[in-house]
This record gives structure tokens, C-alpha cells and sequence, in this order.
């Protein structure tokens, strides 16, 4: 149960200026006791700086969106230059201290060819990728904001609303926090009729962070609730969870004329646990993603005939991450 918002405010809010001011104080004796513990010193280092980042980049985008709140611009989409800035920093923190490297493969979401081979104007877009390991969603979310100029609009779990800077920001910008039982699939379906042609609405069709344990989970229950294709077809795909398809289905319903964008993933695969990644740092294999985009007109009408879409394109991305993905650790 996520607290309300007066208490949330109340309480993370502060917590976070506190611990960062922490970090930032005792930044230079942490640094020097990390020379105590031989070769992981580097890896230890490296985890410092990017809390460092994080915490005060986190407590600048919070000044900045209570600045906004001052200055009557609440609903304000600056608030999106606010998130752009605060996820880009993190992104080249990442880079520079953790060895992250992203390679996208695919079509140009920008534009998609028609038959005459002109290109299709602005459209807005569903974007749905499969959601696993730590960061895949700021990830998403820098590439759309900064790469492609899209405003994002995100469906994700309420207890992110324990973040301060998701909490703010993101509560005065049209995205949906999803509560078990709490008519997630209707708040989605709002959600895309207000599609402007720059926006993109971003979907993680799994419902959670992929793990082997959830995926036999999702298979039990679509055995139970007697959905045998779709049971069968998800115990053949090995490295995704089955889509559920009520949101997918809403926001399709809602923004007709979006086109939509799939994205398949490797690269945080197998950092799972706090363990995996102390790990992993730094990394040593890029992120490789592979986008593509399905123009309106080529989406099946009708449900049935949508849902066997959704498990095609899941298929596709399935296959796309076993020929892609890198080994797991020894």
C-alpha cells in the first residue's frame, strides 16, 4: 500500500536531501576506505560516484519541479525538460562510471516509409518492450526524450511513487501508476486518448521485472484460467514473461491512429540481484536493443485477432533475444 501523497512528500521528500547531503559529506572518506578492500576498490569506487550522481541529481530535479510548483507551473510541460536533464545525467554518469554502452539496432521511429516511400508524418506512438534487469526503464525513457523528441507517457507500478522525483514529476504529468485491482487497464485507456502526435505511451505488456520464478507464475495461471494457446505459446518463449494484453488492448482501442513500437532488449539480463550487480560492474557487453515499428494500419482489428498479434510480436522479440544474448556469468 503506497502512503498518500501529503505523507509521501512529507517523508521521502526530506529523507532524500538527507542522505544525499550524507553521501555528499562523507563522499571523500567512503572513497578512501575503498582502498582497503584490494581489487574491488575500483568496482566499489565506481558505485560511489554514480550514488554521488544520483542523489544530487535526483535532489536538483525535485528543487527544480518545487520551483515550477512556486512559480504556477505545476502542470507544466517543462516538467519534461526537468526529467530529460535529470535522466540524461544519470545516463552519461553511467557511461562514464559503470561502462554502460547502449546499441540500438532497427527501423527510424522518427518516420516510417509508406508504400509510395514517402514518408508518414508525426504520429503518436505505443511503445512496448519487455522489462528486465535494473535502469531498462530510464533507459526507454532517455532515448525517447532525447534521441526522438517524444514526450513520454509511462505506465508503471505505484510504489515507484516512493522515488521523490518519480513522485513529483510524474504525478503532474499524464502518465498511470498501476495498483493490483485498481482498473488499470480503463486509467490506460484514458490515458491514450489524449495522445498528441509527439507523445509516446510506454508499456511493459509483462506487468514486472522479468525473473524465471514469474514467468512459471504467468504460464500457472493462464493454465488456470484455461487459455491454453496462449499458455502453450508462452512456455515456448524462454526469455520473456506472456504479454498481458488488457492494457495493450485499451490503449490500441483509444489512439487508433498511433503506430506502435516494439522493443526487445539484452544486456541487463542476469543482473537480478544487489549481488549480480556488484558483480557485473563494470560492464563489459553493451545493452544491444532492436526497435521496430508497426504502422496503425497494420494492426489487426478485433480482439482475438490483436492478441495473436501481441504473441507473434513477443515471438519475434523472444527469438530476437536468443540469437542476441550474451551468456550468462560463471
Amino acid at each position: 500500500m503506497v502512503p498518500p501523497p501529503f505523507v509521501r512528500r512529507l517523508v521521502f521528500t526530506p529523507l532524500l536531501f538527507v542522505l544525499t547531503l550524507l553521501v555528499v559529506v562523507l563522499f571523500p572518506v567512503g572513497y578512501a576506505v575503498t582502498s582497503l578492500i584490494g581489487r574491488e576498490r575500483r568496482r566499489a569506487r565506481r558505485l560511489l560516484w554514480f550514488a554521488l550522481a544520483w542523489g544530487t541529481r535526483e535532489s536538483a530535479a525535485v528543487l527544480e519541479c518545487g520551483r515550477l510548483w512556486i512559480t504556477r507551473r505545476a502542470r507544466d510541460d517543462r516538467h519534461y525538460d526537468v526529467i530529460r536533464r535529470y535522466v540524461a545525467g544519470l545516463y552519461e554518469v553511467a557511461q562514464r562510471r559503470l561502462g554502460l554502452r547502449v546499441e540500438i539496432e532497427g527501423v527510424e521511429i522518427e518516420g516510417v516509409e509508406t508504400d509510395g516511400g514517402g514518408a508518414q508524418g508525426d504520429r503518436p506512438l505505443i511503445v512496448l518492450s519487455r522489462h528486465a534487469g535494473p535502469g531498462d526503464a530510464l533507459l526507454l525513457v532517455h532515448h525517447l526524450l532525447t534521441d526522438y523528441r517524444r514526450l513520454p507517457r509511462v505506465v508503471m507500478k505505484a510504489q515507484l511513487q516512493l522515488d521523490p522525483c518519480i513522485d513529483i514529476a510524474a504525478n503532474r504529468m499524464p502518465n498511470v501508476f498501476v495498483t493490483p485491482g485498481g482498473g488499470a487497464v480503463e486509467d490506460i485507456g484514458r490515458l491514450a486518448e489524449g495522445l498528441r502526435p509527439r507523445d509516446a505511451l510506454l508499456i511493459f505488456p509483462e506487468g514486472g521485472n522479468f525473473s524465471p520464478e514469474r514467468r512459471r507464475r504467468a504460464i500457472r495461471r493462464l493454465t488456470k484460467l484455461r487459455r491454453t494457446d496462449e499458455a502453450t505459446r508462452a512456455a515456448a518463449m524462454r526469455n520473456l514473461m506472456p504479454p498481458r494484453p488488457g492494457g495493450v488492448l485499451a490503449a490500441l482501442d483509444s489512439a487508433p491512429s498511433a503506430d506502435v513500437v516494439f522493443v526487445a532488449h539484452t544486456g541487463l539480463d542476469h543482473m537480478a540481484t544487489v549481488g549480480d550487480v556488484w558483480r557485473r560492474i563494470p560492464l563489459t557487453d553493451p545493452v544491444h536493443a532492436r526497435w521496430w515499428r508497426i504502422p496503425a494500419e497494420d494492426v489487426p482489428e478485433g480482439r482475438d485477432a490483436r492478441v495473436d498479434w501481441l504473441y507473434a510480436q513477443w515471438e519475434r522479440a523472444d527469438a530476437w533475444i536468443s540469437a542476441n544474448r550474451a551468456p550468462a556469468p560463471g
